[in-house]
């Protein structure tokens, strides 16, 4: 049991993220890098997927902030949670610090998508009455939203 514990702890700590962007002419999201989509070049579209935890937040943050670095035109990221069930305290502490480094950088955090536990938890710990962004109910209306500003 302790060894199918140690395996899923390593398998969930660097899960999948996807930089995802529209499929011209629906209000469909997928992988950039297996889909023909429209992106916008001031708007960053995450989705992890897996839930957000211990394990794994430190992997986000870094993730998000790596592609900060490579793309300078970025004004707006958002982290779809169409995949996200859950999330701990450590997640939430990323976010907050998600947020205040994105802030500095004049880049504001939305999140989109998010799941009814999911944003049981944001609200209780304060966290989106500090979010630089918005919280979206689709991905397609953050997306339509922030890559016309």
């Amino acid at each position: 049991m302790g060894l199918s514990i140690l395996l899923h702890l390593s398998r969930t700590s660097k899960p999948h993220v996807a930089e995802v962007g529209l499929i011209e002419g629906t209000e469909h999201f997928r992988n950039v890098k297996r889909y023909n989509v429209k992106i916008s070049p001031n708007l960053l579209c995450l989705r992890p997927d897996e839930s957000l935890f211990f394990v794994n937040a430190a992997f986000l943050e870094d993730f998000i902030l790596d592609c900060i670095n490579k793309r300078q035109d970025i004004t707006n990221v958002v982290i779809q949670c169409s995949a996200v069930n859950e999330i701990d305290f450590s997640a939430l502490e990323m976010l907050e610090s998600l947020n205040n480094q994105l802030s500095a950088l004049h880049i504001t955090l939305s999140l989109s998508e998010v799941k009814g536990p999911v944003m049981d938890r944001l609200e209780l710990s304060g966290f989106l009455q500090h979010l630089s962004g918005k919280v979206y109910l689709s991905q397609y209306k953050a997306f339509k939203i922030l890559s016309e500003m």
